[in-house]
């Protein structure tokens, strides 16, 4: 039985004091598998350890993953106050927020979410599955109004109860620069593409400066992500040879190499895997052998630009290419 005791497993620490666990499972999948071996996944994961759990509505899964999260609150495998439970409202209820948190609650049968994150900072919507070409003619360039908007939806869930702490995700430097000081309650968390190939030093350095929690998605490369993410020119993070000479050194896989290196540096990965040894690794990875100053100092070196999620289905018309998404024109 692959089991890591919670308690062991360090802490990271949101802007209010309270401690949550440094790493938690993501459970997008489903470009690749579908609701039940998602939420087979999650139950396996419970009993591994695992106490934070990174969902979203737009997955499609939450209802299935809902179904484990009440068996193990029936069975006493775990109470709802020791899991962190984690939601995204998308692209196309920004207007109802409280609509889109209401059915999340209640498709994860969770009875209040401890983090709901804006999942992008525009309306701009797509649908499931879609290709790297589709563009949806209502598609508009972030507006701060808008934003400002839709997070005061989120304010007010969190005045309700039904939700303890807001995240954002997906923005830059450029637009928490826009809307942070309108903000009544800031963001505890913003959840941003993170990895080897691709560490954001600058954001992330400013999201920690701004006394926010950095979580990391992706935070191996992600090998498994949708097709429509998939370019030529992107780079396979666990197949560098400074990772794979780390991993060696410590007789793991360089994506457990990764997962520490998220850890230590101070981010809160969310990888996710259907395979119970693999999450159980990257569980493990967090309470023992911890990497070498010299080592985090070589990974820091393997910065490479390497943005996977590039964002093309959210264009606009008129926008040149995806670097518009990211505020790099």
């Amino acid at each position: 039985m692959y089991f890591v005791d919670p308690a062991i497993v360090p802490k990271k620490q949101l802007p209010n004091g309270e401690e949550i666990p440094c790493i938690g499972l993501g459970t997008f999948g489903s470009d690749r598998f579908d609701a039940d071996k998602v939420s087979a996944a999650v139950a396996g994961a419970i009993k591994t350890g695992y106490r934070l759990f990174d969902c979203a509505a737009c997955y499609g899964n939450e209802s299935s993953i809902g179904k484990v999260f009440k068996a193990a609150f029936d069975e006493g495998t775990v109470s709802r106050g020791e899991l962190f439970i984690v939601s995204k409202v998308w692209n196309d209820m920004h207007e109802r927020v409280e609509e889109a948190c209401k059915k999340s609650i209640a498709d994860l049968q969770c009875s209040y979410l401890d983090m709901y994150i804006i999942h992008w900072p525009f309306p701009n919507y797509h649908a499931p599955g879609c290709n790297v070409d589709a563009r949806n003619p209502e598609s508009r360039p972030f507006s701060v109004a808008e934003f400002v908007n839709t997070y005061r939806q989120c304010e007010r869930l969190h005045a309700q109860g039904l939700i303890r702490h807001i995240g954002v995700s997906n923005m830059t430097i450029k637009k928490l620069e826009a809307v942070l000081h309108l903000l009544v309650i800031k963001p505890s968390a913003c959840e941003i593409e993170l990895h080897p190939c691709f560490q954001q030093q600058a954001l992330f350095d400013y999201i920690v400066e701004k006394n926010i929690l950095p979580i990391g998605y992706m935070p191996i490369g992600s090998p498994k992500r949708p097709e429509r993410d998939i370019m030529p020119e992107d780079v396979a993070d666990i197949e560098m040879p400074e990772m794979k000479q780390i991993a060696a050194a410590h007789g793991i896989h360089p994506a457990v190499v990764a997962i520490k290196w998220a850890v230590q540096r101070g981010q809160l990965p969310i990888p996710f895997s259907v395979t119970e040894k693999n999450y159980y690794m990257n569980l493990l990875a967090t309470t023992v052998d911890p990497l070498t100053d010299e080592e985090m100092a070589l990974i820091s070196t393997l910065e490479r630009g390497n943005r996977l999620v590039k964002g093309h289905v959210f264009l606009w018309e008129g926008a040149k290419d995806y670097h518009a998404l990211w505020d790099e024109e």
